[in-house]
């Protein structure tokens, strides 16, 4: 005989639950609770009940928490729709996370996505909201660069929520007519991409990274330009500066007598840059990591654009930005948690939140661009 008692056996994956469906979390899903344990639950909304296939639980059972699909909805919401993709279902093409809410509906929950972070992780009250950008058909076609899997017979697929499993996909309705497109990770058109942002054109490689939504470079520029109000004369950084986007304006709005230095550590992305801004003398490309160049030691500097991988920056860039001493900093985010961690490192280092604009690049999914105008406390 042992002391103690048993935990009692929880769900286990292939249990079905009836649960009714709290808040949105950051990650596409819903929570729910279910004997004391949170249920992260895909496919459903807010205030509805509904019938939940457990599709995960940690390692070894008894944690905390739950994941699981929703498969039947006894109260649907009011925000509730047929989604456009048959493919949008549990077990079905993890790429989209909300094509059965209505495209207003999943802006406010987006909104509501960003505030809770922000306010979680960084104590900020941010009277935010998630705008759309011009450029796609009410969420739909506006995919403009897709990687599927190949499949045999010269098909093509797309992974699973969570998977490595392929779902074959004939069509599918977030891509632009007329995006690019891998297979396998060959493009099927090899040749290099011209892209052209507010008259100036701008050349990618045929898989290298560019905004993929039609409206966001657009977007982007403009916000990042109206937030750091670049002067004449200005020195500026342009950090994960890509294939210079973000650079060119900015060399074009502080003229001869200032200066711009994009860095980037992918060397076919910096190839890119150098071409692309050739034609701005004051504008130059440092190939180096990031965080390598920085923590060398540089000179002073009036403006920085952030625009980090989806991971963030981190402390220590945090913190070798903030010895610059610039007078503002526009951080370009595609991870609002990643974000409001970065922004209390920041607030650590002097430097508060003065301008906050949250875009909707990615429709269809839980994923939101946000950007931050930093300045000194």
């Amino acid at each position: 005989m042992t002391g103690g008692s048993e935990p009692m056996a929880g769900p286990a994956v292939g249990d079905e639950l009836d649960l009714t469906i709290g808040p949105v979390a950051h990650g596409g899903h819903f929570v729910a609770r279910h004997e004391g344990r949170v249920v992260f639950v895909r496919h459903a909304l807010t205030g509805e009940r509904v019938r939940a296939r457990v599709t995960e639980e940690p390692a070894g059972g008894g944690g905390r928490f739950l994941r699981a699909d929703a498969i039947e909805v006894f109260e649907p919401s009011p925000h509730r729709v047929s989604a456009p993709c048959a493919l949008a279902r549990p077990d079905g093409c993890g790429g989209c996370d909300f094509q059965h809410v209505e495209v207003a509906e999943q802006r406010r929950l987006k909104t509501a996505v960003v505030r809770e972070q922000l306010q979680r992780l960084a104590g900020i009250e941010a009277d935010v909201e998630c705008e759309a950008v011009p450029g796609d058909d009410h969420g739909l076609r506006w995919r403009t660069r897709m990687q599927y899997v190949a499949l045999p017979g010269g098909r093509r697929g797309l992974r699973k929520h969570r998977s490595h499993d392929v779902v074959e996909v004939v069509d599918c309705p977030i891509e632009h007519p007329d995006g690019r497109v891998t297979v396998g990770g060959r493009p099927e058109d090899p040749d290099d991409a011209v892209e052209t942002v507010l008259g100036r054109r701008f050349r990618v490689a045929a898989d290298g990274f560019w905004q993929v939504h039609p409206g966001a470079p657009r977007a982007l520029v403009e916000t990042v330009l109206e937030q750091l109000a670049p002067r004449p004369g200005e020195r500026v950084l342009d950090l994960y500066a890509g294939v210079g986007l973000f650079s060119a304006f900015l060399a074009g709005a502080v003229g001869a007598a200032g200066s711009v230095v994009a860095v980037e550590s992918d060397r076919r992305a910096s190839a890119y840059a150098a071409g692309n801004l050739a034609d701005l003398p004051q504008a130059s490309v440092v190939t180096d990591r990031v965080d390598r160049w920085l923590h060398r030691g540089q000179e002073p500097v009036d403006l920085v654009v952030l625009d980090p991988p989806r991971a963030g920056a981190k402390r220590r860039i945090v913190e070798d930005i903030a010895g610059l001493a610039p007078r503002a900093v526009a951080y370009v985010a595609c991870d609002p948690a990643a974000l409001a961690r970065d922004l209390a490192y920041f607030a650590a280092s002097g430097y508060g939140l003065a301008a906050l604009r949250c875009l909707d690049l990615f429709p269809m999914t839980h994923h939101v661009e946000c950007v931050a105008l930093l300045t000194s406390l």
